[in-house]
Parts: structure tokens; C-alpha cells; sequence
């Protein structure tokens, strides 16, 4: 039960970490410009830091319940498991209802994808790493 509540935390902080690296770096700046219309001109970064904590505890959560269930024996490769699906249900299909929905470039669309991977797979292996069911 600690080892969830530390990766929980950990994750949760990644989260906040990462999606600044992947939105503040210069090329994500610019590719995201499109959205700049419709973006907040300032951040609740204490609402940011709780919702992304809530996000840590529930995937770190959500990976124990389906540990079982998710393909390969090693810990690490249940986690890249986890992060491929979390990827498909977080990041792809929010690409695809922003394809549809606006006239998003392909550029962002598709740095949203890659980038999304790389940050669902870093937590994933986190997760496989470090937990297990209880």
C-alpha cells in the first residue's frame, strides 16, 4: 500500500511535469499556437497540482485492478501494456474528436500523438515497475 501511494504521488507529479515539457518546449509552443484562441491566458497551477495528483492516484489504481489482466509476465511489460491502452483512451481518442471537430493542423495532431505516447509509456513503466497487486 505505500509503494502505491508513493508512485501515486511520483506519477501524479510526472504528469504536471511532463505536460509543462511537452507544451512549454518551443515546438510544442508552436504547434499548439492554433489552440491560443480559445486558451486560457493564465493557469490555476494549485488546481493543476491536485487534478494532476487525482490523475496519478487513479491510473496508478486502475493499473493494479487490471495488473492481472494485462499481457506479458514482467512487471515493465504490463506496464508498457497499460501505457499503450491509457494512450489509446486518453491521448488518441482526444486527437481524433479535435480532428473532427476543428481545423487543427495535422502537424499538432500528430505531435499530440507522439508526445502523448512518449509521456503514457514513461508512466506506464512506472507503474510496472514498482507496482503490483496487493
Amino acid at each position: 500500500m505505500v509503494s502505491y501511494i508513493v508512485v501515486s504521488i511520483v506519477s501524479g507529479i510526472l504528469f504536471g511535469v511532463l505536460d509543462g515539457l511537452i507544451n512549454a518546449n518551443p515546438m510544442g509552443r508552436r504547434l499548439n499556437e492554433f489552440y491560443k484562441p480559445i486558451a486560457r491566458t493564465s493557469i490555476n497551477a494549485p488546481a493543476g497540482i491536485v487534478i494532476d495528483l487525482v490523475y496519478g492516484f487513479a491510473m496508478a489504481g486502475i493499473f493494479v485492478v487490471l495488473y492481472n489482466s494485462l499481457p506479458g509476465e514482467a512487471g515493465v511489460v504490463k506496464g508498457i501494456s497499460f501505457g499503450v491502452l491509457a494512450w489509446f483512451f486518453r491521448v488518441v481518442m482526444s486527437v481524433a474528436s479535435n480532428w473532427m471537430m476543428f481545423k487543427a493542423p495535422v502537424k499538432t495532431l500528430l505531435y499530440t500523438l507522439v508526445a502523448g505516447l512518449g509521456e503514457m509509456l514513461i508512466l506506464g513503466i512506472i507503474y510496472g515497475g514498482f507496482l503490483k497487486p496487493w
